[in-house]
Formats: C-alpha cells, sequence, structure tokens
C-alpha cells in the first residue's frame, strides 16, 4: 500500500498486509479506528475516497466488516491449538489485546487465547459473544499477529447460552457443570452417600450403581508413581458429589459436536467453581467417566487445594498444593493426555513455577480480571480524577457485588480517594484488598463510567497497552520452554 495516500491520519504500522493484490491497515482518524482496503473492497463496508472502484476505502469497524476480513486474511480466524501449553486473555473491555499480543509474542512456546469470556461477565458488560470475538480480532489484526489463536466461551453452564458462541465461530468451549456439583457429599456420612448414590441418573449416566462397583470398588489404580485406591467411601464420595457434574457434562458435550457439525473444536470441563477441593480420585473418577461417555476433552480444571481467589497470589499451603499437583499432573497424563487449566489463574505468581515443573507443558493459564486492573492502573496514572470516582463507587458497591465471588478483601483496609494523591493512587493496584475491592466491582463501575472509562483508554492507548505486556510477561515467563522446564 501507497502510505502517502493515508496522509492525515495515525497509521498501525504492524497492521500492514498485501494480500491478493489487496493492501489493507487499521488507521485511526481522531478517536476513531478504521480498516482500509486498497484494491477489491468487494463485501466491505464503508467511504470510497474516489471515483474508482478500487479506490482507497474507509471501513468502519462493524461486524460485517470484521466477517469480510476474516474470510480474506485466514490467520484471523480462531483455531484450536491442541495440547501445546496455552493461555486465555479475558478483556472485558474489548480494548487489551494489542497488550496481550505483544506478551504472547515474547512467550512463543505458549499458544494464546484471545478471545475469552463467559456469560456472566458478557452480562455484566452488555457485550456478545461476537462484540468479544470481533474486538480481540481487530486488535491482534492491528498489532500483526498471524500465529495461530483461539477463541473460549467461558463458563457454558445450560445449552441455550451454547449457540450464539457456535455463531461467532468460538473453538474452545468451557463447559462448567458446577450447578450440578453436590458440595454436601464432600462431608456426607456414607448412609447418606449411598442415598445420593441412588438417586443418580443413571440412564443419562449409562450405567448402573453395580457396574460402577465392578469398576472401582477395592480396586488399586496405578497412576505412573502414585497408586489411587477406592474404598466404599472414596467411591461413594466421588460418584454422589461428580456423578450429575459428569452426566451434564456429556449431554452439553452432545449438544455441541450436533451444532458444530464438522468444525473442529476444543472442550475443557471446568469444575473449579465449587465450594470443596477435588482430590486426586475424584478427578480420576471424573475424567475416567467422560472417557466411559466418549467425551472428548483438551483439558480439566479441578477445584485445587487452597484459594483462587480473584485478583491476587495463591493463599494457601504451598507444600500441600505441590503434592496435589503432582497427583492431578499425573492423572492427566495417564488419562488423556490432557491440559491441568488453572482457573482466576491470575496473579498466581507464587505457584508458575511449580504448575509449570509438575504439568510438563500439559498446562492452561486462565486470566480475565487483571486486564481490567491494569486498565484501571492506566486511569490511575492518565486520569486521576476518573480514578478517584471509580475508587469510590467500588468502595460503596463492594459488599453487594462480591456476592458471586470468593474474596476475602476488607472494605477497612482500601483508602478513601480523598486521603490519597495523585502519585499514591497507581499503586492502590498492588495492595491485596484494593485490588479485590476493585476487581469485583467491574460490572458496576461500568454502568456508572463506562464510556469515560473506555475514551480515557482510547486516548491513552500506548500506556494501557505496555502495562498489560509488562504484567503478562510476569505471567508467562515460568511457562516459557513447556515440558522443558
Amino acid at each position: 500500500m501507497d502510505l502517502e495516500q493515508l496522509r492525515g491520519l495515525t497509521i498501525y504500522p504492524h497492521s500492514v498486509v498485501d494480500w491478493n493484490d489487496t493492501s489493507f491497515v487499521l488507521v485511526r482518524s481522531g478517536g476513531e479506528k478504521y480498516l482500509s482496503v486498497l484494491g477489491d473492497a468487494t463485501g466491505f463496508e464503508g467511504q470510497a475516497l474516489g471515483p474508482d472502484p478500487e479506490s482507497l476505502r474507509l471501513c468502519p469497524l462493524t461486524p460485517v466488516n470484521a466477517a469480510v476480513l476474516r474470510e480474506r486474511l485466514p490467520w484471523l480466524r480462531p483455531v484450536p491449538l491442541g495440547l501445546r501449553p496455552s493461555a486465555g486473555f479475558g478483556d472485558r473491555l474489548g480494548l487489551a489485546t494489542p497488550g496481550h499480543v505483544r506478551a504472547a509474542r515474547r512467550a512463543d512456546s505458549i499458544a494464546p487465547i484471545f478471545a475469552q469470556q463467559s456469560v456472566r461477565e458478557n452480562a455484566r458488560t452488555g457485550r456478545t459473544p461476537q462484540q468479544v470475538l470481533d474486538d480481540a480480532m481487530w486488535g491482534l489484526f492491528q498489532e500483526g499477529w498471524r500465529e495461530p489463536w483461539g477463541a473460549d466461551a467461558d463458563h457454558l453452564k445450560t445449552t441455550a447460552v451454547v449457540d450464539d458462541f457456535v455463531a461467532a465461530g468460538y473453538t474452545f468451549y468451557t463447559i462448567d457443570p458446577g450447578d450440578h456439583v453436590d458440595n454436601e457429599a464432600h462431608t456426607a456420612s456414607l448412609e447418606a452417600l449411598k442415598d445420593k448414590i441412588h438417586a443418580l441418573p443413571w440412564a443419562d449416566l449409562e450405567d448402573s450403581p453395580e457396574g460402577l462397583h465392578e469398576r472401582y470398588l477395592d480396586r488399586h489404580f496405578e497412576v505412573q508413581n502414585f497408586t489411587l485406591e477406592f474404598d466404599q467411601t472414596t467411591l461413594a464420595r466421588a460418584a454422589a458429589k461428580y456423578g450429575r457434574a459428569v452426566a451434564h457434562t456429556a449431554a452439553m458435550y452432545r449438544y455441541l459436536v450436533n451444532r458444530m457439525g464438522e468444525k473442529p473444536f476444543e472442550l475443557e470441563v471446568s469444575v473449579d467453581e465449587t465450594e470443596t477441593p477435588t482430590s486426586p480420585e475424584e478427578h480420576f473418577y471424573i475424567a475416567n467417566e467422560l472417557r466411559r461417555l466418549r467425551v472428548r476433552w483438551v483439558s480439566l480444571a479441578p477445584r485445587f487445594v487452597g484459594r483462587f481467589e480473584k485478583g491476587v497470589d495463591y493463599i494457601g499451603d504451598l507444600d500441600e498444593f505441590e503434592a496435589e499437583l503432582a497427583r492431578h499432573a499425573a492423572i492427566a497424563r495417564a488419562l488423556g493426555p490432557y491440559k491441568l487449566s488453572l482457573h482466576s489463574g491470575s496473579d498466581k505468581f507464587s505457584i508458575y513455577p511449580i504448575v509449570a515443573r509438575l504439568t510438563q507443558g500439559l498446562v492452561h493459564l486462565k486470566t480475565a480480571g487483571t486486564s481490567y486492573l491494569e486498565a484501571l492502573r492506566a486511569i490511575a496514572q492518565a486520569n486521576p480524577a476518573l480514578f478517584r470516582e471509580i475508587l469510590a463507587l467500588a468502595r460503596e458497591r463492594y459488599e453487594t457485588d462480591r456476592a458471586t465471588y470468593h474474596v476475602s478483601a476488607q472494605l477497612a483496609r482500601v483508602p478513601a480517594p480523598d486521603g490519597l494523591s495523585d502519585a499514591d493512587l497507581p499503586g492502590l493496584l498492588d495492595q491485596f484488598d484494593a485490588r479485590q475491592v476493585l476487581h469485583v466491582t467491574f460490572g458496576s463501575v461500568l454502568d456508572r463510567f463506562g464510556d469515560r472509562l473506555l475514551a480515557t483508554l482510547r486516548e491513552h492507548e500506548e500506556t494501557y497497552h505496555t502495562l498489560l505486556e509488562y504484567h503478562f510477561d510476569l505471567h508467562l515467563s515460568p511457562f516459557m520452554g513447556g515440558g522443558e522446564l
């Protein structure tokens, strides 16, 4: 492309593409970004800057133009990523992908999932699955990313929410059967467990109590360097706790197979958002039963020991975590292989070296709210007055908004905005309680300040992307080299 034709516009130089006799480049005019097309502009919506059919055309970043560009440039379509170590980059605002790309480029052994958002987050941000995927695509186009990348439909609980993700072109589906996990079974008596076993949906499980006992009861399973044993109580607890979740996951998987048709996709199974840890025996039961039911998956997120709270480091005994993780990793290798997935995985810096070593590259790191927190750090630097308003609202809303999260921040430890200097504000993003209070109130903040927050980030996008690149370097560097660590 002759960039002289774009004089007066801000050009994103990494986006320049000459492909099949047509040139594409992302540009900015004022506060708006446009796709400029020189050559065959068939299908694109936009304004031609000359009388010739192949004159330079400026095209707004609409869903139609995103779809046409994906058809033209195949690397802009998400694909399955297989068993490579991988990381999910949740982006609640739709502006973070350029920063994610820069960090991913430096960690080239880790496969990135640039579009990742849960149904719950979409509801709170007012975004659709298509918007999430399109925003990620424009961001990676801006940065010139051409390697494989994925799109994660996160924490799907029912079939009713699947179709919009399928229509948008997602390639990775995280099934969350947590509503079907019986948390009471974790401490129930053997007699109560027997009642729960009797009430399981045996037809959906294609099984019977007798078949279950024959496969597991009083048997020893050698799993690499470990031995797992199922006595009557251990088996009853595993089946009572997770039997309905297994049946629900299998039903969700079959629905996806039907809806996806010939399109390839990957499945993740997540039981992390539950009240009690998943023991190695319970993990073995879940994986072995899903395999018996012909479910195929690429990663599984148990509920690990300790606490994986939002936006802060791991809380718990590191030695206990390491001992348990070694068994979970052995099961994933023996019954798969598949990856272990760390949900609420951002900012868990103390366990990353342990996870990298024990999983030997069979790992998926899932992050979400930490990119929003880096956005607030950028706001604190660029627009202190707005950050003070955000902090005041977060303190006001915390006790209500924390209800759907496992967090332990104490509001009394978060200073009021009028007691801080401008120079103090960015440092709040490094303080435990403030991070969590700001994290879980994002829905309320976006409802009140969304337009102003986004406008500030667009005006200072380089500040935001630089902060993200540094932050995710810290996340990804411990996993570099995959199984060779």
